[in-house]
């Protein structure tokens, strides 16, 4: 069993907006002592600013994840700070929202070094110290795109497809070796973060996150429940179900579906600024905090979401099992 939230060292990466700056200020609500991890100084300064205001303690630690021995020596301080690390979360990301064709060598590069490698590397910065004292939980947020990718974001969602494979191998090594560490995997819907602000994108209108959209709150609460409460894997919200048990049953329904209304579902109607910034290989300056633009949109709970992580009897499997006939059900009536 993990230590109460309260008690816990935790460390977020990209914990200066969006999803990472919602957890990190959830876990400075609980009490906790937090590392936070991300490029940007004044956001993250701010970060730290909410995190002791709610009552916890807080470390800035600007770095970029790409960079693996910048990954260790941040470990290296929370540790001399705090004596251990009990949850580490991986969240860092960047994204480029573009046809495959539009594509560069440098952007998949870039792509893989943050959202895959900084995984890499925030995991086994870690183990390492988590080996010391033979527990810890390590959460990788990744995405219902992990199973069912979309067009117009190659880059992204093979980098997380590859986070699951790095993190399936691991749990295993760590069942061999009958580790007390618990890597648990939450599968994210769409998220109204500030990252549709500062992607690079080769669209001709703003990019949006396909709805149902839900606030960066809602998968917070997940997540403190899991460094609580480790689980093997989650998945959060009854849209990201249903692209994961789809993409297991009807694979081929989903390809021609999402070339026909992923594009759109993908943009509002707002143009593209032109010479729009973008945070894929420099950071932006300024302090975007956790939510985006689509506040309107956004969902600020989810009683699915409540369910799955309070419920004792009920499991992943039942869950799974109604949508498996739900999407039965569909498909027959076509």
């Amino acid at each position: 069993m993990a230590r109460t939230l309260r008690e816990q060292v935790v460390v977020v990466t990209g914990a200066s907006s969006g999803v990472g700056r919602a957890i990190a200020r959830a876990f400075g609500q609980a009490g906790c002592r937090v590392g936070l991890v991300a490029r940007t100084r004044e956001a993250l300064g701010n970060a730290a600013r909410e995190i002791e205001m709610a009552g916890g303690e807080a470390l800035a630690l600007p770095l970029d994840i790409a960079d693996a021995p910048a990954v260790d020596r941040a470990a290296d301080e929370v540790v001399a700070r705090w004596g251990r690390i009990d949850t580490w979360v991986n969240d860092a990301m960047v994204s480029v929202f573009s046809p495959v064709r539009e594509m560069t060598a440098e952007e998949y590069r870039r792509v893989t070094e943050v959202n895959y490698l900084g995984t890499v590397y925030g995991t086994l910065a870690a183990l390492r110290h988590m080996r010391r004292v033979g527990e810890g939980t390590i959460i990788q947020i990744g995405s219902a795109l992990v199973y069912r990718s979309i067009p117009l974001q190659s880059a992204y969602c093979a980098s997380k497809a590859a986070i699951r494979g790095f993190t399936d191998s691991l749990r295993c090594e760590l069942a061999h070796e009958k580790s007390r560490i618990r890597v648990s995997m939450l599968q994210l819907p769409a998220v109204n973060t500030p990252q549709f602000d500062v992607v690079r994108t080769r669209l001709p209108r703003h990019p949006k996150p396909v709805p149902p959209i839900y606030q960066p709150e809602v998968i917070a609460q997940a997540v403190l429940r899991v460094a609580e409460r480790p689980v093997r894997e989650l998945w959060l919200a009854p849209s990201a179900l249903k692209a994961i048990v789809g993409q297991r049953i009807i694979p081929g329904l989903l390809d021609r579906y999402l070339g026909r209304m992923g594009y759109d579902a993908q943009q509002t109607d707002e143009p593209v600024a032109p010479g729009r910034p973008d945070n894929v290989f420099t950071p932006l300056p300024g302090d975007r905090g956790a939510h985006g633009r689509f506040d309107a949109e956004a969902r600020p709970r989810s009683l699915e979401v409540e369910a799955r992580l309070h419920a004792r009897t009920l499991g992943a499997a039942f869950a799974a099992a109604a949508l498996l006939g739900w999407f039965g059900v569909r498909v027959w009536r076509r």
